[in-house]
């Protein structure tokens, strides 16, 4: 029934249905907001599930419930294959979990927030796409995201993704209506939310673009045999980028790649790598990096988000690899399809047999279904094969029962099947570890692993192949190429690229490779076991089978339409096939025929005897009890076993509906019953407090009215006391007023009798140090002509002395003497007379100075023809006295007098200068205070006029 709604109307909103409790998912190649908002998401939030239309969160609503409310752990087991949808399934139930369980996280984040974003990164970092599917679990989505953000290309040295051994050999670089450089700004933006810093950031994508630079190192042909070296200068450039983005030393970065070291009790041997085996190790080394890189970001999320330590129940949610079938398929399909079996089986044990057994132990009527069991071929992957193995090899593993040798063409040897036991597995890769050696074992040996199995009808041997061989799985018959099972199955780092990465100045990069004890080395070296991926592969899967066996499983199948990755195109066939190998039909049978709810009779009674309480009164008989509550319910087609109640599908939906219903009106009468009981309370309440508010109304307006006339009264002392304050402010700033006044007047009167002090004082100043200057300079004169005239009657002495013809000339200085005396006399006579005008003006001084300079220019003329005259005589005289020394001595005086008379010319013309510069001077001081001396009285003015307001 699910499926014809499934095939029969392609729909979108019908791409979902239920086969008991199992959910059929299709797969609509498109996106569908409105079928996963938060509006829907509110819709399925607590109802019981077939109550809405078939949904993903119906499941995870019931998973949800299940541990809050009987507080057992549930799992979501997300099938399908590949490009079927799980990915996204899983998404949207995580959406729904974050939806109804979010709680506040870390820097105010939401949990919600927190698990949404982090699907983003780990798509990111962990999607690819593949020629089935566009967003696969592959590891490469991130590479062409990084190639799209121009800041990273600069930054990295990257190039266009083309140029990318790495990323070229699909030539399929972009993809239709996907935007890379806003994918690597929402993972960028994921990563913050998620809680990875940006220093973090910017050393996880440094580690991508070396994973990228490392791909594009080439290797050639070396001078020495089996070795190599690095092929043309591009390579060498990315090698050195490499080690620049990884920190780490470019030559021991080289060496890890071309050469490998071998530990020998006896010595250390280095050899040196063909171009082959170093190709194999630059790409190993960049898986391993790479592979480092996605765990970290795993526990780093789980880390951020966080979990509480103390809680019990869980919801487990599984997204595992869909069944693959390819050309060719080698490890790691084995391992995926062994993985898928084994969860086949654990579905056919929660859906068929443990609920067939379930009926048969209860012992109802039921007629056994048959349904396609893969337990064989678990017993042939996990039980016969090892045992075969063990029997042609024995447990020593010695060359007798297997060879260990290189691929030759023309040796007639043959691949030994590789679906041995993980542990036989890990042995050989140990024995072969360190070679580029294959497993392989005589023709011998494989014709009796052959014939061991020729009648089992899941293990088929290839007409054309001698290493391959086929399984007949659950879904179809693989046929799997086993020539490297082996060196895919090799899962340790090498020693060299451990010792290069842990050694790195990056503390991000030695970080996911922590550098490794030597007792941890030594007891490994010394256990037999080899820790593969095989041995790994299976510890997890068992730890993962533990886990869901703990908990209460649900099924989500999800289904692929078509093989175009195309909208709206159902391909029929394709989908039976799917749901066939998914185990859907026999589901679906069972579904219809069996009895899927099953309740202890306990519990039914609990959970519904509310429906017919009468049933209960009395009846002590639980299977009586039952029959009748549901005969009651107008039910048919149940079963009673032996402790539990046996319903068909739909009818604990139909159950849960009435019950709800009876629930919903039991608390419709409480509510309605309740709301009258509030409401009275609320009434009588209200009555009470609207008594006590009118008696405190009432205290309160008497109060208020006293307070009011207290106030009032409060308030005309106030006024008064505040008109006081104005009036006598007011007084206090018209004293201040005057006050200022008074004392502005009183400087400005000191200030004007200072100005005419000083002025006085400097014009006193001035008129003593001129009147002293004119005495100095009349005796001086005075002096000078003396010394003049003492000379001349000197010269004039010695000349009458020798001749009569100097005796006229002497009268004549005699009389010139007495003149000069005279003047003297007249000039002393001038000195008393200026000492006593001492008070005068400075135009009388000035007047003083201009009679004082015409004398002095009358006396000059004298002089100089005095001079004049007494030169000539001395000319004439000269010719008698030939040359006196005396009279030539006071000629030299003379000269000196005359000098002396100019000098003194020229600072009288000085004093008069600076005389004329007093006078401007003092004109000036005089205008000053004259000008001063009208404010002041405009100020005393004013100053008068303020008093007379004030008075």
């Amino acid at each position: 029934m699910g499926v014809s709604v499934i095939i029969l109307s392609p729909n979108l909103t019908l791409s979902q249905t239920y086969t008991g409790n199992a959910l059929i998912a299709i797969n609509p190649f498109q996106s569908l907001p409105d079928l996963y908002d938060t509006h829907v998401m509110e819709q399925y939030k607590g109802m019981p599930l077939g109550e809405l239309s078939p949904h993903i969160f119906a499941i995870a609503d019931i998973a949800y419930r299940q541990m809050v409310n009987e507080g057992k752990s549930n799992s979501i087991l997300v099938s399908g294959e590949s490009g079927a949808g799980k990915t996204e399934t899983t998404k949207m139930l995580m959406r729904y979990m974050a939806y109804v369980g979010g709680h506040k996280g870390t820097e105010g984040r939401t949990v919600e927030q927190q698990v949404l974003e982090s699907n983003p990164v780990l798509e990111a970092f962990g999607n690819a796409k593949t020629v089935r599917n566009n967003n696969s679990s592959q590891y490469i989505l991130l590479f062409f995201k990084l190639l799209k953000s121009h800041q990273e290309i600069e930054k990295y040295k990257l190039e266009n993704a083309s140029m990318f051994h790495y990323l070229n050999q699909s030539h399929c670089y972009e993809l239709d209506g996907v935007s890379d450089a806003d994918d690597y700004l929402a993972t960028r933006r994921a990563m913050d939310v998620v809680g990875i810093s940006h220093q973090e950031q910017d050393a996880i994508f440094r580690v991508v673009a070396a994973v990228l630079h490392l791909g594009n190192v080439e290797f050639a042909k070396g001078e020495e045999i089996d070795s190599s070296v690095l092929k043309d200068e591009r390579s060498k450039f990315h090698l050195q980028t490499t080690s620049e983005l990884l920190m780490c030393d470019p030559v021991a970065l080289e060496d890890a790649l071309l050469k490998r070291v071998m530990i020998t009790p006896e010595e250390v041997i280095k050899r040196s790598l063909d171009p082959v085996a170093a190709a194999v190790s630059r790409d190993g080394l960049a898986k391993t990096i790479y592979s480092r890189l996605f765990d970290w970001l795993v526990d780093k999320i789980n880390v951020s988000i966080g979990q509480d330590p103390n809680s019990k129940t869980l919801i487990g949610l599984l997204d595992i690899y869909g069944f693959e079938s390819f050309i060719t398929n080698s490890f790691e399909q084995f391992c995926i399809n062994f993985t898928n079996e084994k969860l086949q089986q654990q579905f056919n044990q929660h859906v068929f047999k443990m609920e067939q057994e379930e009926y048969m132990k209860e012992e109802i009527d039921w007629s056994y279904i048959e349904f396609v069991d893969n337990q064989d071929v678990l017993d042939l992957i996990e039980k016969e094969i090892i045992t075969a193995m063990r029997e042609l090899f024995s447990a020593k593993l010695n060359l007798e029962g297997l060879l260990l040798c290189l691929m030759k063409p023309g040796e007639e040897t043959c691949l030994c099947s590789g679906i041995a036991s993980w542990d036989l597995y890990d042995v050989l890769a140990n024995r072969t570890r360190k070679t580029d050696s294959y497993f392989w074992c005589t023709k011998r040996h494989l014709e009796k692993l052959y014939q061991t199995f020729k009648s089992h009808k899941r293990f088929i041997k290839p007409k054309l192949s001698r290493t391959d061989f086929t399984i007949a799985h659950y879904a179809g018959e693989v046929q799997y190429q086993s020539e490297q099972f082996l060196d895919k199955n090799k899962g340790y780092v090498v020693a060299e690229h451990q010792d290069l990465l842990s050694a790195s100045k990056c503390s991000f990069v030695s970080g996911l490779f922590p550098p490794v004890l030597e007792e941890s080395i030594k007891s490994s070296s010394k256990s037999s076991k080899f820790a593969s991926i095989g041995s790994h592969f299976k510890l997890q899967l068992q730890q993962l089978m533990d886990t869901l066996n703990s908990t209460e499983p649900h099924y989500i199948r999800c289904v692929k339409p078509n093989n175009f990755l195309k909208p709206a195109i159902f391909e029929n066939g394709n989908i039976i096939q799917q749901l066939r190998c998914g185990g859907v039909l026999e589901a679906i049978r069972i579904s219809c025929s069996g009895y899927p709810t099953h309740k202890t009779f306990s519990e039914f009674i609990n959970r519904f005897g509310l429906l017919a309480p009468e049933v209960l009164a009395g009846n002590f008989d639980e299977i009586d009890v039952c029959r009748k509550l549901l005969e009651k319910m107008g039910l048919t087609g149940f079963q009673m076993g032996k402790t539990k109640v046996f319903l068909r599908a739909g009818q604990m939906a139909e159950l849960d509906t009435k019950r709800s219903e009876k629930l919903n009106n039991a608390a419709n009468v409480i509510q309605r019953e309740s709301r009258t009981y509030i409401t009275r309370q609320k009434y009588i309440a209200l009555q009470k407090a609207t008594i006590c508010i009118q008696s405190i109304l009432r205290g309160n307006l008497g109060r208020q009215v006293y307070i009011n006339r207290k106030m009032e009264a409060a308030a005309l002392r106030i006024q008064a006391n505040l008109r006081r304050f104005f009036v006598r402010m007011r007084h206090n700033k018209l004293k201040f007023s005057a006050v200022v006044l008074q004392k502005v007047f009183r400087n400005k009167r000191h200030t004007k009798a200072s100005i005419y002090i000083q002025a006085h004082w400097r014009g006193h100043k001035a008129y003593s140090y001129h009147k002293k200057l004119k005495g100095a300079a009349i005796i001086a004169q005075c002096g000078w002509r003396a010394k003049i005239a003492r000379i001349e009657l000197h010269r004039l002495k010695m000349a009458a002395r020798e001749t009569g013809a100097l005796k006229a000339a002497k009268d004549r200085l005699e009389k010139r003497v007495e003149e000069l005396t005279l003047c003297l006399q007249l000039e002393k006579r001038l000195r008393v007379d200026l000492e006593e005008e001492k008070g005068q003006e400075i135009a009388k001084l000035q007047d003083s100075l201009q009679a004082l300079q015409s004398q002095v220019g009358e006396t000059n003329p004298l002089v100089l023809e005095e001079c004049e005259v007494a030169q000539r005589e001395m000319g004439g005289a000269l010719s008698v006295v030939k040359a006196s020394p005396v009279l030539i001595e006071d000629t030299g005086k003379i000269e000196t007098l005359t000098e002396e008379v100019e000098n003194l010319k020229a600072l009288l013309h000085l004093e008069k200068k600076r005389a004329d510069e007093s006078e401007r001077k003092l004109v000036e001081a005089l205008e000053t205070s004259e000008e001063r001396r009208k404010r002041l009285e405009e100020t005393e003015r004013r100053v008068l006029q303020l008093q007379e307001s004030l008075n």
